[in-house]
């Protein structure tokens, strides 16, 4: 396994229980490098994803993230490899009874921060970096879909990731807001040498930001080049 490579995954078979939802998958992603994983609903994008932040357990075959080996994942080790990733949902999933500051804080929290003055500098940090300075006391409610999607980038920041892990991101967004989110990924992962994986089905992004393409078809992963994606 090459020191560049953030995911690494040798004869990987992929399950949701005891149901083999993708065999023998073979993948490297490296440090910076923009992948898109396509496929049709139901083909396995959202498990692959799952596994790769530890949510799915790797029974058979080799996987490695971001310098954890999948194998030896404990549930007290999740944890410590998630400090690793930057994980982005479609639909935000950020805490509706507390306002932006607070849910980034409930984070940081959560993975260890205690000095408070450091975790303001931290989560100011942040939100400056999505375009979201002084909005911190805004409600979740209160904010437009492309603005919570940016307090979900922010979120996935915090960590300074190696990996961002992304699910549709832009599902639930419209084409002008898109744009801007892709960008802002775009940026974040130029300046900060960060490889990202993106589960994705608007084939209208893959035109406009490319990156290299893996195709989920019948169980397995297919590499696609720069002008074989679909469409």
């Amino acid at each position: 396994m090459n020191e560049n490579n953030i995911v690494w995954l040798r004869n990987a078979n992929i399950y949701q229980g005891n149901s083999l939802i993708l065999s023998d998958v073979n993948m490297e992603v490296r440090k910076g490098e923009m992948v898109y994983l396509i496929g049709k609903t139901g083909s396995g994008k959202s498990s692959l994803l799952k596994t790769l932040y530890g949510d799915l357990y790797l029974k058979e075959g080799e996987g490695h993230i971001a310098g954890f080996n999948l194998k030896d994942l404990t549930w007290k080790k999740v944890p410590l490899m998630r400090r690793n990733l930057g994980i982005i949902f479609q639909d935000f999933r950020l805490l509706s009874d507390r306002n932006v500051f607070s849910n980034l804080e409930f984070v940081l929290k959560a993975i260890g921060w205690t000095d408070k003055a450091k975790m303001k500098e931290k989560i100011e940090s942040v939100l400056s970096k999505v375009g979201l300075r002084g909005k911190g006391f805004k409600m979740p409610h209160e904010m437009s879909g492309g603005e919570q999607q940016r307090v979900d980038i922010a979120r996935a920041l915090l960590n300074n990731p190696k990996l961002i892990i992304a699910d549709e991101p832009t599902g639930n967004l419209d084409p002008e807001t898109t744009d801007e989110i892709m960008q802002l990924l775009l940026t974040i992962c130029k300046e900060y040498n960060t490889a990202m994986v993106m589960a994705t089905h608007d084939y209208t992004i893959l035109q406009k930001y490319p990156g290299r393409i893996v195709r989920i078809e019948q169980g397995k992963l297919v590499e696609l080049t720069a002008a074989g994606y679909p469409g």
